[in-house]
């Protein structure tokens, strides 16, 4: 039987090899780092991805027309200053707006539990809209918060307390270059720890790299005489140097100091003149590459490390189009030099206002709310909405008109259909009160029905309410015309000359009545005549014998 377990116990395991082979590329694989820009749209990040990864503008032909992504990236290889040996793969992830939608996207690219070690975040703030400045930055911090909180996870907070170190580390140890040439390399030690002044570091507890980079910054300063709504949009003021104008963009500029040195965080101006924008990509690397916070109980030969890209440029506050303030540098004595009469500390008490009430509420100690004092909103406003249109509801509008029409007198709706030679009085039964259905035209076609079903036969009268109801039954049983017995009309069909009696006219079916009524009274009596129609139907002898004016005239014949 095979067995997998060695035979002796000085034997090495079978997969010594791989895990060596293992070991080795885990050794010789190329790290990966990260930086993180999060902007409103069109405030320049384009400008500052491509410079980041040392792109030059020819690779980029349409960098003006570059739409914002819901998460864009990009990477490219970092090299030493040989241009030999690959150091690291910089990856960069862009957040084009502070929009939940897009900020939701990011953890799941970028997990802090494996990624902040790795990671430096830049909020890019655009010059062209500088009343934005604060409430921006109070969005973009307070999300970076969320971020680091992950899962909460003990592991994670190991992390985030090594990452705190570090960056506390960095800041304790920095050193403002001199003169005097620079190595190749710094290195941190143990030796010296420097306390933090006051307002610094009081936030950021996990420790991330954060660079504050103001884009756009030659419009600071740009040709013309006033400035409106435009380009810097600080609100009509006369350029030029000293005066009000000055006063408001260095006030300005000591409000971001102030709010970047509770986070640790770094203050660049950038303009499209590449010099600028290099500073700021050693300045990313110098952070990337900082190395860890050396352990207290080693010494300090052991604890030296190397960074492969010092940050070698001095700080710069005069310039206002290329602001270079590294973090470890500021505090609240160099910020109150730039200008008298401005208070770190008032403003720091304003900002922890607005951070204590996270509901979105403006505070009156705030320091969103100081600083629209300062610059106020020169934007572009969007037209005012039109007034609501609060409709009539329909059962109102139909109640109000039905109100309305219930009052005229021709509120019959079938009027508009008829003929407008009819007579109105006549009938609203529908096509009775047609003139080609008036009582003559009854009258004649009654004529030619009786004078087609028994022969011709002249009934020299009128055809009115009292004759109609004397009609027969018009069913199948209707007697011919030859069997209708008239008083005072022989049997044989001749009509005697002397004795027979006329009928009387009737009178006009109109005397005293409408074509309504007599028409009403027509079809009743032929509802009605059903029941009479025996005593009409019988033979023309019985007639004469059952009717005494009959049986008086033989008896006066016969004589």
């Amino acid at each position: 039987m095979n067995n997998s377990r060695p035979s002796t116990p000085e034997a090495p395991p079978e997969d010594l090899w791989s895990s060596i082979l293992d070991s080795v590329s885990s050794s010789r694989s190329t790290p990966a780092k990260q930086i993180l820009i999060l902007g409103e749209p069109s405030s320049g990040k384009s400008t500052l991805t491509s410079a980041l990864l040392h792109k030059s503008p020819s690779d980029d032909d349409k960098e003006n027309q570059r739409s914002d992504f819901a998460l864009g990236y990009d990477w490219a290889d970092v090299r030493d200053d040989a241009d030999e040996d690959t150091l690291a793969r910089l990856s960069i992830y862009t957040v084009p707006s502070s929009a939940p939608s897009y900020t939701a996207l990011a953890p799941h690219f970028l997990p802090p539990r494996t990624s902040l070690p790795h990671t430096v975040v830049i909020i890019v703030l655009d010059w062209t809209k500088p009343w934005t400045f604060i409430d921006e930055l109070y969005s973009w911090l307070r999300w970076i918060e969320t971020w680091t909180k992950g899962d909460s996870s003990r592991e994670l907070e190991i992390i985030k307390e090594e990452n705190h170190e570090r960056l506390q580390a960095h800041l304790q140890h920095y050193t403002e270059p001199s003169a005097e040439p620079i190595p190749a390399t710094s290195s941190i030690s143990s030796t010296t720890h420097l306390p933090f002044g006051a307002g610094t570091l009081t936030h950021n507890p996990a420790g991330v790299p954060i660079i504050v980079v103001c884009t756009k910054a030659d419009k600071i300063d740009e040709e013309g005489d006033i400035i409106g709504a435009g380009a810097s949009g600080m609100g009509g003021m006369v350029k030029g140097k000293g005066g009000e104008w000055e006063e408001r963009t260095d006030g300005v500029m000591q409000i971001l100091r102030t709010i970047c040195l509770k986070y640790g965080a770094g203050l660049f101006y950038t303009t499209p003149v590449p010099q600028t924008l290099q500073v700021l990509r050693q300045y990313a690397l110098h952070l990337l590459f900082a190395p860890p916070a050396p352990s207290p109980g080693l010494s300090t030969d052991a604890v030296a490390v190397k960074n492969p890209f010092p940050f070698q440029h001095k700080p710069n506050i005069l310039d206002r189009d290329r602001i270079v303030v590294p973090a470890g540098w500021d505090s609240w004595g160099k910020i109150a030099v730039l200008r008298d009469g401005f208070d770190a500390k008032s403003w720091g008490e304003a900002w922890e206002n607005d951070l204590q009430h996270t509901d979105g509420e403006v505070q009156e100690s705030s320091a969103r709310k100081l600083f629209r004092t300062l610059v106020p909103d020169q934007g572009t406003k969007p037209p005012p909405l039109p007034p609501l249109n609060n409709p009539t509801p329909e059962q109102v509008f139909l109640a109000k008109n039905y109100d309305e029409n219930s009052k005229k007198p021709d509120r019959d709706p079938r009027g508009a259909f008829r003929n407008p030679t009819e007579n109105s009085s006549a009938g609203i039964v529908g096509p009775m009160g047609s003139s080609s259905f008036n009582l003559p035209n009854v009258e004649r076609a009654l004529t030619e029905m009786e004078g087609g079903a028994g022969g011709p036969v002249a009934l020299n009268m009128s055809v009115s309410s009292d004759a109609a109801r004397k009609l027969p039954s018009r069913g199948t049983g209707r007697p011919s015309a030859s069997g209708l017995s008239v008083p005072g009309v022989p049997t044989g069909g001749s009509r005697s000359q002397g004795t027979s009696p006329t009928i009387p006219p009737s009178p006009s079916p109109t005397n005293g009545q409408t074509q309504h009524e007599v028409l009403q009274n027509f079809f009743q009596s032929l509802l009605s005549s059903k029941d009479r129609g025996s005593a009409v139907n019988v033979p023309a002898g019985a007639g004469r014998a059952a009717s005494p004016r009959a049986a008086g005239s033989g008896a006066e014949e016969s004589s």
